[in-house]
Order: C-alpha cells, then structure tokens, then sequence
C-alpha cells in the first residue's frame, strides 16, 4: 500500500528469500506452522494507520457506552454460560477489509470482530522474522506503545500473567497439538513461560484447579484462555474431570462469555462511515432489501467464516428457523491493494488489543493481515495462489 516502501520490497524479493525464511520458521518449531505464509508484509501508509485507529475508537466507544453489556445477555447461549465473568473483555480483536472510498482514498471497512484472543505471540515472531530476512524500512513498526519484542513481551506479560508465577498460569486448548494455531501456543510458551494445558488433562478438586507437569500437581490460578465453546461441542462423548460451566477459583484472561458478546452480535449496534449496514435478519419482518446480491448472510454463532452465505436470495432468509441469530451485512469492496509480481491482492488487517482488568479502556498492542486473491479472505478461497495468506503488518 505505502508505496515507496512496496516497491522497495519488491525489487529485493526473490522466491529463495521466502523459502528460507519460511523455513527458518519451521526450524524454530518443527511441524507446528500449518498454515500459509504471504511473500509480503502489508507496509500501512500513514493516512490509513490513521483510519483504522479511528474506525476502532468509534467501536470501542460503543463498547464503553452504557447498557452495553445489557444490550448484548443475549449472546452468550443458554448452556454455555462460564461463572466468574470479568467486568470487561481481556482482548480485543478487528477486522477490517481494505477498501476504496468514492474518491479512490484507502479506507477501512468493518468486517467482524471479537472479544477473544488472537495469535499474539506468533504475530510478534513472524514480524521479527520478517526483519531478519527482509528489508523493512526503519520507519515502519509491526507494534504500538513498544519499541522492541522484549518491550512488547513484557506488555504481554503483564496482561496476561499479571501477578502470579507462571507456573500457575496456563493456556487453555482442547486438544492444542491438533489446532492450527498451536504455532502460537508454542511461541506463547517461551514468550511468557507458561505452559499450555489441554481441557482434559485439567483436574478439579473442589473450587480449585490443578494440572500435572514431570509428576507434579500445580494449581491453576489464571487461565489464558484460547478455548472456544463451540469446539468443545465437536466431543458430545468428552469424559472430563473440569467442566468449563463449573464454578472454580480462577481468574481468567479471555473470558468464555466475552467471546459472545462482543462479536458479529453488536454489529448491529455499531455505525459510522467504516461500519456496512448491518441487521438482525428478525428486524427486517421479511421486508427484505430489494437487492439481496448486495448483501452477506452471517450466523452469529459460528467461527472462521464457517456458515458464511455470500449468495442470499428472500427464500433462504425466509427459510431461517431463528432468524434473530442471524444478521444481514451488506458486502463490501475489497480493493486489491498489494502489488504482487503478477497482479494485485486484496487485504484484510486485524488490529489487535489487550485490556487488563482495572484498564478504563483496551490498549491497541499488534495487528495482523491476512492476502487474499478469491472470494473471500481464507484458506479455502487462495488454494495454488502465491502472495495470498496470512502476514505481518508494518505501520508508517
């Protein structure tokens, strides 16, 4: 996007470069990155790191505003409800598509966003490893309020650790070697110490929690949690000693609730010039827009894009047993903005945000972009591209 510092990368680039820092990545943790890596950082120009810090203050203070947490009980499913809820969220976690306004001005679009932890170890890694290979212009920053990983380790630290040893702090997985994201989980590990500990290896001993490591019971005192809901759903047959509604004496980092209730569900209680027209499908009592195709169709309790319909017609949403769990987005432009060597790319940034427990408000830390040349930002959409996947973000 920042166009010096594009073209710059550009003419250095070579496939040999991208293979051996690709596999300098895997060399640091053998068989752990299972998903793809971009050729390219995104290089964010001034103007737009402005827009989208903008864009997230607006949301945030909808978040802060009165009655927000009332407005969205709703969210969090009867059955799924965690006892010992934060007051606020621990993490903050927007996305944005990276559009063209009527002026041909970059601008960011709301895409969705959530109250849950994203890779923020593994962000940190990939922007470092991404220095160490490549020509990053000096005055361009992958973090905010850090000048170096050591300094945004420590602010990691802080939010998550936050006064106990780390041996009494875990990541929380069902199943961790198995999910994608255990790349993070590993640099998560030797970032701030902790160790990540499977669902069903927790042990519950009253209102106290425990876990093993080399023979020895631990008690858990604070739970960083990474553990969806939904996937525990995937296990109907799960014999567990800890059940994640039991109500135990821990403090949690990412509390389940919070993963509901800031999510595609207040969408419809957002606007603003970076936030597409949004409703509960319920609202519109079947007077539905004349011009469906403009439209995207969202189950609100679903995770990676999973339910996703991009073709909606007045029969699906007719259709729609619970049409109040279901919103209607109206699309937007992903403009291809990155400079490929055969084309251009469409982007995607998420921006990214700690909020430690007595914090008036969530405090942007790192983001991430994600490249894509299909219909839609993933995996699934960019299979045999090149210059499509998941990147770091440098910042002007």
């Amino acid at each position: 996007m920042q166009k010096e510092a594009r073209e710059a990368f550009n003419r250095s680039f070579t496939e040999k470069k991208y293979q051996e820092f690709v596999k300098s990545i895997e060399a640091s943790f053998p068989g752990s990155l299972d998903f793809r890596v971009a050729e390219t950082p995104v290089f964010v120009p001034a103007d737009l790191k402005a827009k989208l810090i903008e864009a997230s203050e607006d949301i945030i203070a909808t978040i802060l505003s009165d009655g927000f947490k009332e407005k969205n009980d709703r969210a969090v499913p009867p059955g799924q409800r965690v006892p010992g809820e934060n007051a606020h969220s621990s993490f903050l976690a927007i996305d944005y598509a990276i559009c063209k306004d009527e002026s041909g001005e970059l601008v960011p679009q709301l895409i969705e966003l959530q109250g849950f932890p994203s890779i923020f170890g593994y962000q940190a890694f990939l922007s470092e490893s991404f220095r160490k290979h490549f020509d990053v212009p000096e005055n361009f920053d992958y973090c905010f309020g850090a000048d170096s990983y050591e300094t945004y380790a420590n602010k990691l630290k802080k939010l998550i650790l936050g006064n106990e040893d780390p041996e009494n702090v875990i990541l929380l997985e069902i199943f961790p070697d198995k999910q994608k994201t255990r790349i993070d989980f590993q640099v998560t590990e030797q970032m701030l110490g902790i160790k990540t500990v499977c669902y069903t290896k927790l042990i519950r001993e009253g209102r106290q929690l425990f876990y093993y490591q080399n023979g020895r019971k631990i008690q858990v005192k604070r739970i960083y949690n990474r553990l969806i809901f939904d996937d525990l759903l995937n296990y109907p047959d799960l014999q567990t000693n800890y059940h994640f509604t039991d109500d135990v004496d821990v403090a949690w980092v990412g509390h389940p609730n919070w993963f509901f209730r800031i999510s595609k569900f207040i969408m419809p209680y957002l606007s603003g010039k970076y936030v597409p027209e949004t409703r509960f499908v319920s609202d519109y009592q079947n007077d539905f827009p004349s011009d469906l195709e403009n439209y995207v169709l969202k189950p609100l309790f679903s995770f990676a894009g999973s339910g996703v319909n991009l073709h909606v017609t007045r029969p699906v949403l007719k259709a729609l047993p619970d049409p109040q769990n279901y919103i209607l987005q109206k699309k937007v432009k992903y403009e291809p903005v990155i400079q490929a060597p055969d084309g251009l790319v469409k982007c995607e940034i998420r921006l990214m945000y700690g909020w430690e427990d007595k914090a008036a408000k969530p405090e942007l830390l790192i983001s991430l972009s994600r490249l894509s040349r299909g219909e839609m930002i993933g995996v699934r959409f960019n299979k045999d591209f090149t210059w499509v996947g998941g990147s770091a973000t440098f910042f002007e």
